[in-house]
């Protein structure tokens, strides 16, 4: 049987979770965090995608 995966896509943060052995357990992020921004950002001249983290750094407020 597949693993059941819970997604959370908020409007500020998001949060992936797998339940194991009856119980929920977050995925954490690469950076190491629980939340994960809700953020996108593309380089206009190389394409590169950025999630998250990585992202919110690049964004000018």
């Amino acid at each position: 049987m597949g693993k059941i995966i819970g997604i959370d896509l908020g409007t500020t943060n998001s949060v992936v979770a797998v339940m194991e052995g009856g119980e929920p357990v977050v995925i954490p992020s690469s950076e190491g965090g629980r939340l994960i921004p809700s953020v996108v950002a593309v380089n206009p001249k190389t394409g590169e995608r950025l999630v998250g983290q990585a992202a919110r750094r690049q964004a000018i407020l």
